[in-house]
This record gives C-alpha cells, sequence and structure tokens, in this order.
C-alpha cells in the first residue's frame, strides 16, 4: 500500500486530488486540513474511504502539527508522495490588522513543517522514487498590488522547492512546485468578490475583468489540478525535478 499525504484536502484542488487519487486501491490518502467537518466530507466522497485517514491540525503550528501527526502512526505507513496544497490568501496592508505573519505562517512555514515531518517516512518508503509537490503560485512570478504577503510565501516556495531537489535529489525525492492561476475555488471566488467591492463593481463584470488578462480567458477547474498530480506521482515519468510547473492558462508564460 503506497501512501500519500495532501495537506490542504478538505477543499478545492486538495479535495479533487483526493477524489483522483482515491480510485486507485493500492493508494492510502492522509487527508490534511484544519475543518474536520470538510475533511470527513471529502472522505464520504473518496473510494475506497476505509483506508484512509483524516487528521485535522494547523500545519502553520509546528508542535500542533507535530503532535497531531504522531498520532496518525506514519512509521507503519509507506509515505511515498506529498501534496503540500495547504495555503491561505488576500491582501495584506501594513498596519495593527496587517496580515503579513499569518500568510507566511501558513504558506511558507507550514509547508516546511509539512514536509520536513512527511520527510523521514519519504526517506525510508522502498519505493523507487518519492514525490515532494507543493502548491505555489503564478503569483510566485509577477507582482500583485497589496498581496505582497501572498507574492512573497509562493516565491519562497520556489527558492525552498529548488533546494530540496537539490538535497534530496540521492534519496530519489523528486520536488516539485505547481504555479497555478486562477482556479475554480471558493478561494479563488473569495478574491474575485473582494475586487468587486474594492471597485463597485458586481462579481460577474469583475470576474469577466480579471479573465480579460488571461490568454485563454478562463479559470482552471480543480480537476485539471488533480489530474497532473496523478501524473507527477504515477511513476510515469522520474526526470522532473526542481520544476515550477506553470498550469495558469497563459496568465504567465516562459
Amino acid at each position: 500500500m503506497r501512501t500519500i499525504i495532501i495537506t490542504g484536502a478538505g477543499s478545492g484542488m486538495g479535495r479533487a486530488t483526493a477524489l483522483q487519487l482515491s480510485q486507485d486501491s493500492n493508494v492510502q490518502l492522509v487527508l490534511i486540513g484544519r475543518r474536520k467537518d470538510n475533511l470527513e466530507s471529502v472522505l464520504r466522497e473518496t473510494q475506497n474511504s476505509a483506508q484512509h485517514i483524516v487528521l485535522s491540525t494547523d500545519i502553520g503550528n509546528k508542535e500542533a502539527f507535530q503532535a497531531a501527526f504522531k498520532t496518525v502512526n506514519p512509521e507503519k505507513m509507506n509515505i511515498c508522495g506529498l501534496f503540500a496544497n495547504a495555503g491561505i490568501g488576500g491582501e495584506n496592508h501594513y498596519g495593527d490588522d496587517d496580515r503579513w505573519d499569518e500568510i507566511l505562517r501558513v504558506n511558507l512555514n507550514g509547508t516546511y513543517n509539512s514536509i520536513m515531518e512527511c520527510l523521514p517516512h519519504l526517506r525510508k518508503s522502498k519505493e523507487p522514487f518519492k514525490h515532494i509537490l507543493i502548491t505555489s503560485s503564478c503569483l510566485a512570478r509577477f507582482g500583485v498590488p497589496n498581496y505582497t504577503a501572498y507574492c512573497t510565501s509562493k516565491t519562497g516556495l520556489l527558492g525552498l522547492t529548488r533546494a530540496l531537489a537539490v538535497e534530496l535529489s540521492t534519496d530519489n525525492i523528486l520536488v516539485n512546485a505547481l504555479c497555478p492561476g486562477w482556479v475554480e475555488t471558493d478561494m479563488a471566488k473569495a478574491g474575485i468578490q473582494k475586487l468587486a467591492d474594492h471597485t463597485g463593481k458586481s462579481y460577474d463584470d469583475s470576474y469577466s475583468e480579471q479573465m480579460g488578462f488571461v490568454p485563454l480567458g478562463r479559470m482552471s477547474l480543480p480537476q485539471e489540478i488533480a489530474n497532473l498530480v496523478e501524473f507527477l506521482f504515477s511513476g510515469k515519468q522520474n526526470s522532473m525535478t526542481g520544476q515550477g510547473i506553470d498550469i495558469n492558462n497563459g496568465s504567465f508564460m516562459q
């Protein structure tokens, strides 16, 4: 049995990936997120649900995450994949209510915590290749006003990806990052709504305006992300490591 850890599994891309990977009866999932009710809802939708585990914890709290992760007995699992997907978004503004610390704590520190706790178990797996896949963002590629914390955290994740890819290469652990653009998730919809509120426009008008900046004029579907994760974890390729993979409808082109 292969065990794959998914953080941020309660919604959006994490949920879609859990449902996709659960179709393989030889895969056990550990679904990690902050809201237990969301995780249990995803668990009910998975195939082979009896073999999967939900774990409600805050990845940004190192001590709490360490303690929670031990409860699933990871040393008894064949952990061969980590989709470090959890993160939060939104603006931040300097001052008493600045969200800088919160966003970096979850997006950057939380991802690092997740990886470091899984790493000893990835190393001991007998699978030919193991995988760490980090959710960054196309906002790591270019700046957006008032998103200083988010852009910083997601850019930092690309540095983490490259450093770990070199560091872990001798362990046959492949480390890559996804750089999605707009994906049809609750977080994205909330972002569109906030833009609409700022400009006094309707949600539909704000959506159309934002899609006007995207060459393909659309958001990605969470299932498209899940399909890519499945491929990267499938063993069909074992040469890609240290890469930021752009899946963003042309929002950023190299």
